[in-house]
């Protein structure tokens, strides 16, 4: 099995974090790795913003919803709060209609390149954007799509191959269940043969 598929594999959403910091060039490196996804057009509409700074983050981490299936469970624990964060933005002077698409597969690079560097992640949206423009004094020609709080993970999400739901779970144990779909059921080959 090639390395990229390992990452992808393993690769699960982190909501608890080691208190250590991020090392700021690991960073930029993984920024570089979302603004060479694919981008419809060319136009890479995309700008981002990393923030490490303790007193920055703190006045982020309110502005944030995390798990809400498991809400407030899912939140990360007192000491255990991202050690940074990548705000993604979508500059109005180059989106297009395909802007949603270039946000997912830069997304996902950044997501895998941290992975890969042994940084978890958990991509968020629900996120009080009129507060987090004013926290980072964001112009009105970006928006804000979404933000990835990023750390060493301080958990071990497990991977459940089920169709019987599609909502993540933590056990007695304090584990999180993250549930993906089999694929047979959701692959088709030659047309659809269901």
């Amino acid at each position: 099995m090639s390395k990229i598929i390992e990452t992808i594999r393993s690769r699960r959403t982190i909501r608890q974090f080691q208190p250590e910091p991020v090392d700021l060039d690991v960073l930029k490196e993984c920024v570089r790795a979302a603004s060479l996804a694919p981008s419809a057009m060319n136009l890479q509409p995309l700008e981002y913003i990393l923030v490490t700074n303790p007193e920055k983050r703190a006045q982020i981490f309110p502005l944030l919803k995390w798990a809400g299936y498991i809400a407030p469970a899912g939140d990360p624990k007192p000491g255990q709060e991202p050690t940074a964060y990548l705000v993604i933005l979508v500059n109005s002077k180059f989106s297009g209609k395909w802007t949603r698409h270039d946000v997912g597969a830069a997304t996902e690079n950044f997501m895998l390149a941290a992975w890969d560097s042994g940084i978890g992640s958990c991509w968020i949206a629900s996120v009080d954007r009129e507060k987090l423009c004013s926290v980072l004094t964001i112009p009105e020609s970006c928006e804000i799509d979404s933000i990835i709080a990023l750390g060493y993970p301080a958990e071990e999400p497990r991977l459940e191959i089920t169709s019987e739901t599609v909502k993540y779970w933590k056990d007695t144990q304090g584990v999180l269940h993250v549930p993906k779909k089999p694929l047979d059921e959701l692959l088709q080959i030659d047309g659809w043969n269901r």
